[in-house]
């Protein structure tokens, strides 16, 4: 039985394709997650301090600061650095280019499997 009023967990869509970005919002709203976004690694720096999220999905190939950009530098905050983060990118090796996160999927990506990265991360 679900407890009353839990606070829902929230993951940050880290990408510069809107329709990705869209795309994962409504996939994590309709599974009972909060969401928030940003388009580039500055802006979704902003983000993280102010939304803080329990979860980052995050795109590696942003104009900007790319996401092993952003990823270094919210790994120097003591606040972010165990936060957990699944790669979506359509660069292939983008596993290899941010070594501690949960999971690594290309794009295009199975929706059920990301559900069941998150739930196995975060919960429900």
């Amino acid at each position: 039985m679900k407890a009353r009023n839990a606070v829902p967990k929230k993951i940050l869509v880290l990408d510069d394709d809107p329709h990705i970005v869209s795309y994962l919002q409504s996939l994590f709203s309709d599974n009972g997650y909060e969401t928030c976004s940003a388009s580039g690694g500055e802006e979704g720096l902003d983000v993280l301090k102010r939304e803080r999220p329990d979860l980052i999905t995050l795109d590696l190939d942003m104009p900007g600061d790319a996401g092993p950009m952003f990823y270094r530098k919210m790994s120097r905050e003591d606040e972010f650095k165990d936060l957990p983060v699944i790669v979506i990118s359509g660069l292939s090796g983008a596993h290899r280019a941010i070594k501690k996160v949960v999971a690594s999927l290309s794009k295009p990506f199975d929706s059920k499997e990301l559900l069941t990265l998150v739930r196995n991360t975060i919960g429900q």
